[in-house]
């Protein structure tokens, strides 16, 4: 968990932050600044990038978990993200060079969309395949060009 003084600095960088005491996550209710309070994230020494969840919350709402690390100070923080979803979320490539295949994966998956991303297409499926396989709604096609795909997976476990 994050010390005090680290939480407050987060906290300070925008006013739709909050921080879960229970959980040690930091929360962006406000994602249309998210590009802003990435930039400050980074200044505050987290140089690494580890990971980029998506999750699909209830309510037609997903969320983006991105977890970050200081090699510097040898501090980790998550911050997460919950929007509509049909928003568009500024990417952090620029910033991160590690985002660009987390946010390819998360749209590709999930149907995030990542405003300025310099190459947003799928990363895992073909680039004609329908849907996204980790959304909750999704419902597997019973063929792609003429292939069957098997539905009951267990005989694969």
């Amino acid at each position: 968990m994050p010390d005090t003084p680290l939480i407050d600095s987060i906290k300070s960088i925008n006013d739709s932050i909050s921080f879960d005491e229970e959980t040690g996550i930091f929360t962006l209710s406000e994602v249309d600044c998210w590009l802003d309070v990435a930039k400050k994230i980074k200044e505050l020494k987290f140089d690494y990038l580890m990971c980029i969840t998506s999750i699909d919350m209830e309510n037609n709402q997903l969320a983006l978990a991105y977890n970050f690390n200081s090699t510097e100070t040898k501090e980790s923080i998550e911050l997460k993200l919950i929007f509509d979803k049909d928003a568009e979320i500024s990417s952090v490539e620029s910033i991160w060079k590690t985002a660009d295949w987390h946010e390819r994966e998360a749209y590709d998956m999930m149907g995030i969309k990542f405003i300025n991303h310099p190459d947003m297409k799928r990363i895992l499926l073909p680039q004609d395949w329908e849907g996204h396989p980790l959304k909750k709604d999704y419902e597997a096609p019973d063929y792609y060009h003429g292939m069957y795909i098997p539905k009951d997976k267990t005989s694969w476990e």
